[in-house]
């Protein structure tokens, strides 16, 4: 794997670049109205709605939707060069090829979260089809992970996806990366054994992952996605709390006091002592106004207001 790529995408602090901006490919699924109006869009009167962002983290898997897409490709597939390759393998080989790409089209590309099926991917520009296909793996681990970005849309049509009926995203990113890679790219405390700081690490991502509902949809979970996957001193602070014999009891998100025409997001993490049960907490606040997240404000101590 590109160590370049897991550095930049997961633990970087630079935003990621968007793709293009064409959201002709799937409307976003709307939030709640402001009361504002757009009296050029052809609904004046109407109230405008804001859209339902995704920053979700979980795995993708291509479906064939149609009987005569998976006719094609077994075609194609003949005329390969697949000898001894695994099925997946010769998946790959084959949508990999530019001359093949047409093939991905002919696909549903589903994301799950936790192992259920959560969402129907579809590039906001067509020519990104590519990030799905790089998103196969050769030989597939059960680590592996993705980071989709983009717009929540409708509910998809039955006949798109072979009756699976979950919301359509149009995303604009897809990062792939694998547990292991992105443990090893996060920079670690000079006072902080390899050992202690992976495990403390494993035990705050896994955390955040199985937290009710994460789906990446809203402003809570993006933050914390966001977090987890682009600011490495989150995981800094919960192994130096363990080296002081401290228990991680609880990860929180409310919003800010400091949002105004923004929306801005306290996360804080508590601690508490296990022996004396005296509780410490920090916090650092997230931006997620807009499609891509960023950070406001660094880690610091969160007091009681």
């Amino acid at each position: 794997m590109d160590q370049t790529r897991i550095n930049s995408a997961a633990v970087g602090e630079s935003q990621p670049a968007t793709g293009a901006s064409d959201s002709s490919a799937v409307a976003p699924q709307h939030g709640n109205p402001t009361p504002t109006s757009c009296p050029t869009c052809g609904n004046a009167g109407q109230p405008a709605v804001e859209p339902t962002f995704v920053y979700a983290i979980g795995r993708i898997v291509p479906r064939f939707s149609r009987v005569c897409g998976e006719k094609e490709f077994l075609q194609v597939m003949g005329k390969a060069e697949t000898a001894s390759l695994t099925d997946r393998q010769a998946l790959q080989s084959v949508l990999s090829k530019p001359e093949n790409r047409y093939l991905a089209r002919q696909m549903c590309w589903v994301f799950l979260v936790q192992g259920l099926e959560t969402y129907i991917l579809m590039p906001r520009d067509p020519f990104d089809f590519h990030l799905l296909v790089e998103s196969l793996r050769p030989t597939p681990n059960p680590l592996d992970l993705e980071i989709v970005i983009g717009l929540k849309g409708p509910l998809a049509p039955p006949e798109m996806c072979n009756g699976l009926t979950v919301p359509i995203v149009a995303f604009d990113q897809i990062y792939s990366f694998d547990r292991d890679a992105l443990m090893k790219a996060i920079p670690r405390p000079e006072k902080t054994s390899a050992k202690e700081f992976t495990h403390a690490a494993e035990e705050l991502f896994e955390r955040i992952l199985q937290l009710a509902d994460n789906a990446g949809a809203t402003d809570d979970h993006r933050a914390l996605n966001f977090l987890v996957v682009r600011y490495h001193r989150i995981y800094e602070v919960v192994a130096e709390s363990f080296a002081r014999s401290e228990s991680l009891i609880g990860v929180y998100v409310k919003p800010s006091p400091l949002s105004g025409t923004r929306k801005v997001v306290e996360v804080i993490l508590v601690f508490v002592n296990r022996a004396t049960d005296v509780e410490t907490k920090q916090f650092v606040r997230v931006d997620v106004t807009e499609e891509f997240p960023f950070l406001v404000t660094k880690l610091s101590p969160y007091y009681d207001r």
